[in-house]
């Protein structure tokens, strides 16, 4: 029979999770690429045949979703598979209609399908949309269960941006980690936070294998989801956190609906952000997709480690990279503090964006006057250290969740922002995971 020739759309992430589970065995499928799209400097690679499998002797090229249409007709392509997330319907459909224009199939893999099964309890916090706060909730539940003498494991969606077949399995639990797998800025803004508060983390590449080694440290999994993709693991326990400074989002971005959906546990997220109509109105939107789901409201606090310094001065905000261009907020958490901490002046870092920080505002034109701390690769490191040199401030206030003077050494003050969610009276998300946990005999 002949095998089906396949492509995967992708962003390093859902695409080789999908490959490893749907059709890295199967002698019925021949992948012949992959496309990478949203996260630069992902393209250009192999997915090594130390990853790919015996059908795969030299692995699968990875191409930008840009040559995706060369590349359906030179391997005469019969099925395209989308797999990435926090794409508007609208994208996602042209992308289909490009497809099928070219006589391919256009697939997308549902949970079933991809969802592995493990032996422990699953906890997973996914999002509608990317920067929803759901690192702060991963936080906070992995708090809740510790404080109740239950271990937690928290594992991430993928981030693999280096060397793959180094990736495969990525345990971290010092801050040297961090180092040895040389983790781009997004990825310590996702890991050092648990780090630090003494959470064991897995991510990499081939999650059938981060399971099962998480399974042998910890009592109870938490599922960290990425963009607004669903999980990779079944859950027990699902929670979705929606977003009401982007109301209406949580049923036109793929797969936010997904998770909407699923949800058994919805967490409106940023309530002291937004006013209580806004937030009124997004509650109502998700009690008409799932009026099963239990919701629960909570605040994001933003806390500064220099506060008192602020006020009067003239400051450069740096914001964490993926919640403002492809999460599509104008800024985060950086402008709301200098705004309630009294800076006399945010100062627009466009005009002095170097290299391809200048070239991340053109493709993300809704960017506020705020800095993505984009930091892919040495070079872009390099180029966000110039940017931040170049802009006329008295400080910077960083609010990625790493220590960015650390990686990139500006020579300017740098005063770093934080930010941490604070439940309704009563706890309610506290009580239901004790319920979870009694539940199942802990």
């Amino acid at each position: 029979m002949k095998r089906v020739r396949v492509i995967i759309m992708g962003a390093a992430g859902r695409d080789f999770h999908n490959f490893n589970v749907c059709f890295r065995n199967d002698p019925n499928y021949r992948v012949a690429a992959f496309t990478a799209a949203q996260i630069p400097f992902i393209a250009g690679r192999r997915y090594p045949a130390a990853l790919a499998g015996r059908l795969y002797p030299r692995g699968i090229p990875i191409f930008d979703e840009a040559e995706l249409e060369k590349l359906l007709g030179k391997h005469r392509i019969n099925q395209v598979v989308f797999a990435y997330s926090d794409i508007s319907y609208s994208e996602i459909m042209h992308k289909a209609s490009l497809v099928m224009a070219h006589g391919a199939d256009f697939r997308l893999i549902g949970p079933d399908a991809a969802m592995l099964k493990s032996k422990r309890p699953i906890i997973s916090v996914c999002a509608v949309r990317t920067g929803c706060g759901k690192s702060q909730i991963t936080r906070h539940v992995a708090a809740l269960l510790k404080a109740k003498g239950v271990r937690p494991v928290v594992v991430r969606h993928p981030m693999p941006y280096g060397e793959l077949a180094k990736e495969a399995v990525e345990r971290f639990s010092r801050f040297e980690d961090l180092t040895i797998y040389r983790c781009t800025i997004e990825e310590r803004e996702e890991y050092e936070p648990l780090i630090r508060q003494g959470t064991l983390v897995y991510a990499g590449v081939d999650y059938e294998r981060i399971l099962r080694a998480a399974e042998k440290e910890g009592d109870v999994i938490i599922w960290d989801g990425g963009n607004n993709d669903f999980p990779f693991f079944r859950p027990d326990l699902e929670m979705t956190v929606a977003d009401p400074l982007r109301s209406g989002d949580e049923t036109a971005y793929f797969p936010a609906e997904v998770n909407l959906r699923r949800a058994s546990v919805i967490i409106i997220n940023k309530i002291n952000a937004a006013d209580a109509a806004t937030a009124r109105k997004l509650e109502d939107a998700v009690i008409a997709v799932n009026g099963r789901a239990q919701i629960v409201r909570t605040a994001s606090e933003v806390t500064a480690e220099c506060a008192g310094d602020i006020r009067g001065k003239r400051v450069l905000v740096v914001e964490d990279g993926p919640s403002v261009t492809h999460g599509n907020l104008p800024s985060g958490a950086g402008l709301a503090a200098a705004h309630r901490f009294g800076a006399a002046e945010v100062v627009d870092p466009r005009p002095f964006a170097v290299g391809s920080l200048a070239e991340t505002f053109r493709a993300w034109p809704h960017i506020g006057p705020v800095l993505p701390a984009m930091g892919y690769s040495d070079r872009q490191r390099e180029e966000l250290r110039q940017t931040i040199e170049a802009v006329p401030c008295d400080m910077v206030l960083s609010a990625t969740p790493i220590d960015l003077a650390s990686i990139v050494h500006p020579d300017k003050t740098v005063c770093r922002v934080f930010y941490e969610i604070r439940e309704e009276e009563g706890a309610p998300l506290k009580g239901m995971i004790c319920a979870f946990l009694a539940d199942r005999g802990f």
